[in-house]
């Protein structure tokens, strides 16, 4: 182990020994936090030696000097109307803003939320008994599924978490966004911020969560986030996760959906941001008649490098699971995929599919993929597959052949190719913010 990284754990160290002395947690989450950065002390940052991280090298973020952010300071953002821009107008008023990784009620809106959701700081949940039953319950369970040394930082150093309930019976019709902004620190420290979030959605409830990671700023800085979703029987809820973090920042981030009998978990991901993103997606169907669509697209130039790991986890018959994961990459950018659908013992009946389909725009991009079948029944509809490839000449030489232009021939296809994964997503303001995003990083000339 190096002198920098034994002085960045010690860095770590300081901030778990500050968020140890705080006397308003109950015992067992002080325990939970000790056991996760016992974990961590003993694991520290994964390596390139372990599988799941092969080809995602994190030394940069081991030696980055960054400062984990513990209080929520009075930043210049900590303003509604500085926040305007990063709040999508389907959501005005059923935004829940975070500032770097903690959760700012005072700069959140609910009044579009019907009356019985439950929007608060974990810390302030936890002075209900039913909450914090519900919290514990989840958050010790979720603790066991740690697969690394960001999920176990998380644990340890979150500060200002979100417990989001949404009523049995309750459809919300508004999308509760999300918001989560980051910004470097006035006096120059590059920030880690550790968001923590908890959504539980009751039994046959209904609602869409827009998720997003902004910058105000192109400064460099770590963003730790792990985000729960359960699902109880019958509950339907549509994920949208949209991340455009800072060319310099670096993207850790943890989603794991739990869902119930007759669940259904819709979620899309786009990645467009980071100087380096990583992105865990854990979905265990434990219960008869679940079904969920994992779908994500990344685009990403330059030195950009975007790594997505998703475990779908048939455990019980009768669940279904589709997953479309596309990238476009340009200039010397690398991007990572590594999908795995188990199938357990006795689920019969499941119907999972998935699919990878990477654009190469330049010969210096570089894709891994692997999506990977483990199956122990014999009952099931299950396919897999992968595909890298650059625009089909042919195409390009229809499209100039009809008075086109190379340039935009290209960028016509290019766009195409990620219509089908955006245009799934019913938000407006976000399809529009998608397609500046996808046409400005293609230099459209229309």
């Amino acid at each position: 182990m190096t002198v920098q990284t034994l002085r960045e754990e010690s860095r770590y160290g300081v901030a778990f020994r500050e968020v140890q002395q705080r006397a308003t947690e109950p015992a067992w989450l002080r325990e939970l936090r000790s056991q996760a950065f016992a974990n961590f002390e003993k694991t520290g940052f994964p390596g390139v030696e372990l599988e799941d991280w092969r080809y995602t090298n994190v030394a940069q973020i081991a030696k980055g000097g960054f400062a984990p952010v513990l209080v929520s300071n009075g930043s210049a953002l900590a303003n509604r109307n500085r926040l305007d821009p990063y709040i999508y107008e389907e959501a005005k008023e059923s935004s829940l803003v975070f500032l770097n990784g903690i959760f700012r009620s005072d700069l959140s809106s609910v009044k579009a939320l019907p009356v019985g959701v439950i929007a608060l700081d974990l810390h302030e949940a936890l002075q209900s008994s039913d909450h914090e039953n519900l919290i514990r319950e989840h958050l010790q369970r979720s603790s066991f599924a740690e697969r690394n040394g960001f999920t176990s930082l998380n644990t340890a150093l979150f500060s200002g978490g979100l417990f989001l309930k949404i009523p049995r019976n309750t459809a919300i019709t508004t999308p509760i966004h999300l918001a989560l902004v980051s910004e470097a620190d006035a006096g120059g420290l590059a920030p880690a911020a550790f968001s923590k979030i908890l959504v539980v959605a009751e039994e046959n409830s209904s609602a869409t969560l827009i998720e997003s990671y902004v910058s105000s700023s192109k400064a460099a800085y770590l963003s730790d986030s792990v985000i729960e979703v359960i699902l109880a029987s019958g509950a339907r809820v549509r994920h949208f996760k949209v991340q455009r973090e800072s060319d310099l920042a670096f993207h850790i981030a943890t989603t794991r959906a739990d869902l119930g009998a007759n669940a259904n978990y819709d979620t899309t991901t786009i990645n467009l941001g980071a100087a380096l993103s990583r992105h865990d997606i854990d979905v265990r169907m434990d219960q008869t008649g679940a079904e969920c669509a994992v779908d994500g697209l990344y685009m990403i130039e330059g030195s950009q490098h975007t790594d997505t790991h998703s475990v779908i986890d048939h455990r019980q018959p009768h669940c279904s699971s589709h997953q479309l994961y596309k990238g476009i990459l340009d200039g010397k950018s690398r991007a990572v995929f590594n999908g795995k659908v188990f199938v357990r013992h006795g689920a019969q009946q499941t119907d999972a599919r998935q699919t990878n389909k990477n654009l190469l725009l330049s010969n210096d991009a570089q894709v891994d993929t692997k999506p990977q079948l483990e199956i122990f029944a014999d009952d099931v509809k299950c396919t897999h597959g992968a595909a890298i490839g650059q625009l089909d000449e042919d195409e390009l030489f229809y499209l100039e052949s009809r008075g086109i232009s190379p340039a935009l021939a290209r960028n016509l296809l290019t766009y195409g190719f990620a219509e089908e994964v955006i245009g799934k997503i019913p938000i407006e303001s976000i399809k529009r913010e998608l397609d500046e995003a996808v046409l400005n990083r293609l230099r459209a000339e229309w």
